[in-house]
């Protein structure tokens, strides 16, 4: 390999380093300006991350988010419809799990006047994070941080009942389903302290048998 072919590769990886750096420190600027409410600051930061990395998604204690996810609602709270809708459908076709993209495009697409796809949408949003959160809880017993009061869940089923009774008050609707993306951007910060608390209190604990151990042993 030659000189100049070395130093080219290594140049490629210090930018590769530094444009994720870059589009990290972005994501967590729009994310902290999201939780905060103000949309006006969140959405520019998104619209860079998307322009930068297309296919990024946000993911935390595995939960995951698409950047298209995060522009579309920072769109879709600016009153932005039509915006965000095309945003939600490019999360979809991005990660066609996310959960929150499908909600929100339901929200989207009710705002708009296609009430009968929006609320197709929304079920199906909402039943596969109420699903979601479920499997979360019974595959990780001894580490359950997600919804652990069950508030989230408990909207979702309320929500589930009322579109499957199909008496359809779509203003209480529209706020809950609002709601629940609050929620859940809230709850993604909750887990990572708690799952860090945890690590912490077992890298204490797991030193202090150490050292127990070994003064058994010394006397």
């Amino acid at each position: 390999m030659t000189h100049k072919r070395i130093v080219l590769m290594i140049g490629l990886l210090l930018w590769s380093g530094c444009s994720s750096l870059r589009i990290g420190g972005q994501m967590q600027s729009g994310r902290q300006a999201l939780l905060a409410g103000n949309m006006e600051r969140a959405l520019p930061y998104f619209q860079e991350v998307a322009n930068a990395n297309p296919d990024y998604i946000y993911e935390s204690v595995l939960f995951r988010e698409s950047i298209w996810t995060y522009l579309g609602r920072s769109q879709y709270a600016l009153g932005m419809l039509e915006p965000a809708r095309s945003s939600f459908e490019r999360a979809l076709s991005v990660h066609r799990d996310d959960h929150l993209a499908r909600i929100y495009l339901g929200l989207t697409l009710a705002r708009t006047g296609d009430q009968a796809r929006g609320l197709k949408e929304i079920q199906s949003g909402m039943q596969e994070l109420h699903d979601w959160l479920e499997y979360m809880e019974r595959s990780r017993p001894f580490t359950a941080y997600w919804d652990p009061l069950r508030e989230i869940r408990s909207e979702l089923e309320k929500n589930l009942a009322m579109i499957a009774g199909k008496d359809i008050a779509w203003d209480p609707l529209i706020a809950s389903g609002e709601w629940v993306g609050k929620r859940m951007e809230e709850e993604i910060d909750n887990v990572r302290r708690d799952e860090r608390r945890q690590f912490e209190r077992q890298d204490r604990d797991g030193r202090g048998s150490g050292m127990s151990l070994g003064i058994g042993v010394g006397f």
